[in-house]
């Protein structure tokens, strides 16, 4: 009977993590997974090895009767024992065994070893269980606009010949992914489907930047509201609004306007704030009077000008 080296099947040390375990585990079973190669028996087999792999190595407890074995293994072998094994120092009464029939999976169940050593499965009272196998995650992506991740959205997408209808909720973020349970890959041998995570992308837009929950937009604001003060209308996603211009502001002043930003995803009732950087424009086409009243004014500031 062939021993299974358990820690090299999943190619990774004996003194590997339980997050590294998973880690490696996850990167084999997505590479040799039958959604991705259908009709590849050296692949079913190579996964149902990695699932028997992690299946021992995930558990502390588990781990811990298997490499008891691994120093001895070469004395059970040579004895001709066959299990279940018997280990000193578990279970009540100096013993762990196991008894049951093992459902199979993929049409063939664990290795011999497997069965030898554990009795064809882990049950408290020694029962085989059936091994279920999580489906494939899936991945996509999906484009929108400023406005549709302001309001929220609607999509419906062809996940495996399913119409499904996907609803994204006010301020999700350029870049998030969603999580979709059990949306992605058929599961195996009764495992639930895979997941299927939607990666959402904000078109950029062209007159707002998007900073965190916070808009930023420019304001043009003219030269004699900039210097008198007054009222100024801005846009914003929720309409225009007026907004006070102090008299004398400065070319490039930022100003906050409170709770029209974006919403904050998954916390209704909460906004980010919109701020209006202010862009002074100066008058054109003037008449000879409007030229006079301005030479006037240059003179009473004493500024000297070359006309």
């Amino acid at each position: 009977m062939e021993y299974k080296d358990y820690y090299k099947i999943l190619g990774v040390d004996k003194t590997a993590s339980e997050e590294e375990i998973k880690k490696a585990y996850r990167k084999l079973a997505i590479k040799y997974h039958p959604d991705k190669n259908k009709g590849d028996k050296e692949a079913e087999n190579k996964f149902k090895e990695i699932a028997e792999a992690y299946e021992v190595l995930k558990d502390p407890e588990k781990r811990k009767k298997y490499d008891a074995l691994g120093a001895n293994w070469k004395q059970y072998q040579d004895a001709g024992s066959y299990g279940p094994w018997n280990f000193g120092g578990f279970g009540e009464r100096g013993g762990f065994e196991f008894e049951g029939d093992f459902n199979d999976f993929f049409g063939g169940g664990f290795s011999d070893f497997f069965q030898s050593f554990f009795g064809g499965g882990f049950g408290r009272t020694g029962r085989a269980r059936t091994a279920g196998f999580k489906g494939q995650d899936l991945e996509a992506a999906l484009e929108i606009t400023l406005e549709e991740a302001f309001s929220g959205t609607e999509r419906i997408l062809d996940v495996n010949g399913q119409k499904l209808r996907i609803k994204i909720k006010p301020g999700v973020a350029n870049g998030q992914t969603l999580r979709i349970r059990q949306k992605g890959g058929q599961g195996f041998g009764g495992g639930e489907r895979g997941d299927l995570y939607l990666k959402v992308n904000v078109a950029p837009h062209p007159e707002f930047e998007r900073i965190g929950d916070d808009l930023h937009r420019q304001l043009d604001v003219d030269l004699y509201t900039m210097v008198l003060g007054g009222k100024a209308k801005v846009k914003t996603l929720d309409g225009e609004v007026a907004i006070a211009i102090p008299a004398g502001s400065e070319n490039g002043r930022k100003l906050r306007i409170k709770g029209l930003g974006m919403p904050v995803y998954d916390k209704p009732g909460k906004r980010g704030h919109l701020y209006a950087t202010i862009n002074v424009t100066l008058p054109k086409n003037l008449s000879p009077e409007e030229k006079e009243l301005f030479q006037k004014l240059a003179e009473i500031r004493k500024i000297k000008t070359y006309v």
